[in-house]
C-alpha cells in the first residue's frame, strides 16, 4: 500500500466513532484505533512464506496448511517444513491424495502428531465434500478436522475478509495487556475473544488478524516488550502502569505424573533396526518407534526384560545403557531406560514388527522422542549412516 493508501485508510478508521468497552470490574477503556496498527503492519508487516503479497489475494489452502502446522510451534520451525509440504502437495487435492504414512514422514520431528494426522482427514473432507475448496464461513471452518476458533476465524479472516477476531497467545497477550486485564488464563479467555472482538475495523479485517499476529511476535514479546516501538503504546494501560511484562496473568498449572518405560533398541549385522508403527490413534499416533513397554507411573524395572522384543531360533542378549532418555509431552514428562542387543544378519522379525535399514531411518517418521532414544544408542554412528 502507498503512503497516500495508508493515510486514506487511516482517515476513513478514524472518521468511525470511538467506542468504550467495560473490562470487568473497571471503568471503560477507550478502544485503541485499527488505524495505528493497520498503518503499523504496511510498513513492518513480516515475509513469511505462506502470507500472500501485498495487494493479493490469500489462498485459503496456505493459509490454513501454516496455521495448522503453528499451532505450539515457531515460525523458524515451521518454516522448512511448509516449504517441503507445498512443494510435494502443492493443493489441497494433492495432500487428500497422499498416504498418510507419507504424510506422517514429512511431518517427523515437527512434533504435535495428531495435527498431522487431521491435516490428511481435514483435506480428504475438504475434497469430498466441499469440492476441493474450503468453505469461507468461520462455522464451516470450525467443523472441519483439527480446526478449532482460533485457526476458523484466522482462516475466514485471512482467506475470506470475514470480519472475525483470531485469537492466540500472541493475541491474548496483546489485548491482556492493553486493558490490563486481571483475570487469570485460561478463564479470561471469553472476555479475550470478547475484546478482541470489538478491536476488528469493517475493513482489512485479514491484514488486521495479521497485523495483530506480528505485533504479538515482534513487539508486544512475552519478555521486554518494545514499548517505544509499539503502534499502541498510548493506549496501552498496562504500559500506563509500568507492568506490561507481568500480562497475560496465568493460573499456575498442575505438573503431570512422570512416566516412565524402557526402549529397546535392536541392531541386525547387516546394519538394520528393528521398527515398529505405532497403533493409529492416541499418542504419537501411527508414528515409528523402537518396541518398548508401555509409560506408566509404576514402572517396574525387574520385569523389563519379560516385555522385550523376541524373535524365533535364539533370543538377544539385552545390555542395558546408562542413563535414561528424558522427554516432556503437553500432559506429563517421560523418561525411558535404554537397552540394545545384536543379532546376526537374516533374522525375522517379530509380527508388527520391521527391519529398517539404518541409512533409511531419515525416511522414517521418527517422532522426536525415537531421535533422541536412537541417538542415546548409537550415538555419532547414527548421524554417520545418515544420507547426506
Amino acid at each position: 500500500m502507498t503512503l497516500a493508501g495508508a493515510q486514506a485508510s487511516r482517515k476513513a478508521n478514524a472518521s468511525l466513532p470511538l467506542k468504550k468497552v467495560r473490562v470487568r470490574g473497571r471503568e471503560p477503556d477507550q478502544i485503541p484505533a485499527a488505524a495505528d496498527l493497520l498503518d503499523w503492519y504496511d510498513v513492518n508487516r513480516r515475509d513469511l512464506p505462506w502470507r500472500a503479497s501485498r495487494g493479493a489475494t490469500a489462498d485459503p489452502y496456505r493459509v490454513w496448511l501454516s496455521e495448522i502446522m503453528l499451532q505450539q510451534t515457531t515460525v523458524t520451525a515451521v518454516a522448512p517444513y511448509f516449504a517441503r509440504f507445498i512443494a510435494r502437495w502443492p493443493t489441497v487435492q494433492a495432500l487428500a491424495a497422499a498416504a498418510l504414512d507419507d504424510v506422517l514422514k514429512s511431518w517427523a520431528g515437527l512434533g504435535y502428531y495428531a495435527r498431522a494426522r487431521n491435516l490428511h482427514a481435514c483435506a480428504r473432507t475438504v475434497v469430498q465434500h466441499h469440492g476441493g475448496c474450503f468453505p469461507s464461513a468461520e462455522a464451516e471452518l470450525a467443523e472441519l478436522p483439527g480446526i478449532g476458533p482460533y485457526t476458523a476465524a484466522a482462516i475466514a479472516a485471512i482467506a475470506f475478509g470475514a470480519r472475525t477476531a483470531a485469537v492466540d497467545g500472541n493475541v491474548e497477550r496483546v489485548v491482556t495487556r492493553l486493558f490490563a486485564l486481571e483475570e487469570e488464563l485460561p478463564a479470561a479467555r471469553p472476555q479475550i475473544r470478547n475484546l478482541a472482538a470489538r478491536l476488528v475495523p469493517p475493513r482489512r479485517s485479514g491484514d488486521f488478524a495479521q497485523a495483530m499476529m506480528d505485533l504479538g511476535a515482534t513487539i508486544c514479546t512475552p519478555k521486554r516488550p518494545a514499548c517505544a516501538l509499539c503502534p499502541w503504546m498510548r493506549a496501552c494501560r498496562a504500559h500506563r502502569r509500568g507492568d506490561q511484562a507481568s500480562f497475560p496473568r496465568r493460573a499456575r498449572k498442575r505438573a503431570g505424573l512422570l512416566r516412565r518405560g524402557a526402549a529397546f533398541v535392536l541392531l541386525r549385522a547387516d546394519g538394520c533396526v528393528l521398527m515398529r508403527s505405532r497403533p493409529p490413534n492416541g499418542l504419537l499416533g501411527g508414528m515409528t518407534e523402537v518396541p518398548s513397554t508401555p509409560w506408566t507411573h509404576d514402572f517396574d524395572a525387574g520385569a523389563v526384560l519379560r516385555q522385550a522384543p523376541r524373535l524365533k531360533r535364539a533370543q538377544p542378549k539385552w545390555r542395558r545403557l546408562p542413563g535414561v532418555v528424558s522427554h516432556v509431552f503437553t500432559h506429563f514428562p517421560l523418561e525411558l531406560v535404554v537397552y540394545r542387543a545384536q543379532f546376526p544378519a537374516g533374522a525375522i522379525p517379530p509380527a508388527g514388527a520391521r527391519w529398517v535399514p539404518l541409512a533409511e531411518l531419515a525416511g522414517e517418521a521418527l517422532p522426536s522422542l525415537m531421535r533422541k532414544v536412537m541417538a542415546h544408542a548409537l550415538g555419532d554412528s547414527l548421524s554417520a549412516r545418515r544420507p547426506r
